[in-house]
């Protein structure tokens, strides 16, 4: 992979973390706060390397995700780890915190605690099957009865995910636009079918 700006990597998660959404250049420029034709050769770039794919609606090329690219789909998990890597420090402990979690397939940090150093609480969405969610459930009682700050979970199973994503459920979308602390490529297979 080569060089990957911030610009660009935001580019690919937030299409990525929007599946309820269209992106076109211009949309796409107001979102990073970057000029519109800073957005069109992003966009132009990302799908000569077949990351994205578009499709002409109207007089907008709408960006999506290809994911019937396996480089694609690890170039977005390459992305989520970085983008957990880079957080702040703040982000970085709790992170560090849901690693520990064996009996979920996912997780991910959402919320205040992404824009606050000293949040209420600690959002986070946890992906797992009916067999484990009690002992999951046990692990989120631990993790809270050792840290000042709560955990705040967010309970799905990948049924779950995939018929609130398909009604746009809005708390699902926004815990899906959080930072993965692990579990980046079952999110992607979740999330292209």
């Amino acid at each position: 992979m080569k060089d990957i700006t911030n610009n660009e990597m935001l580019f690919v998660l937030n299409i990525f973390k929007s599946p309820e959404k269209d992106y076109n250049a211009n949309n796409m420029a107001q979102q990073l706060g970057i000029s519109p034709m800073g957005a069109l050769k992003i966009s132009k770039r990302l799908e000569k390397e077949e990351i994205l794919r578009s499709k002409q609606i109207g007089n907008a090329r709408i960006y999506k995700i290809n994911m019937k690219n396996d480089y694609a789909k690890e170039y977005v998990e390459f992305l989520l780890k970085r983008e957990s890597e880079q957080a702040p420090a703040h982000v970085k402990v709790w992170v560090k915190e849901l690693r520990k979690i064996k009996d979920a397939d996912i997780a991910i940090l959402f919320g205040s605690i992404l824009r606050k150093k000293e949040p209420d609480d600690i959002d986070a969405l946890f992906i797992t099957s009916q067999k484990r969610f009690s002992n999951l459930k046990k692990e989120v009682e631990k993790i809270n009865s050792i840290n000042i700050s709560r955990l705040h979970p967010m309970y799905q199973s990948r049924k779950d995910i995939k018929a609130n994503i398909k009604k746009e459920d809005k708390a699902l979308l926004s815990a899906i636009k959080g930072i993965v602390a692990f579990g980046g490529d079952r999110l992607i297979s979740l999330i292209e079918r």
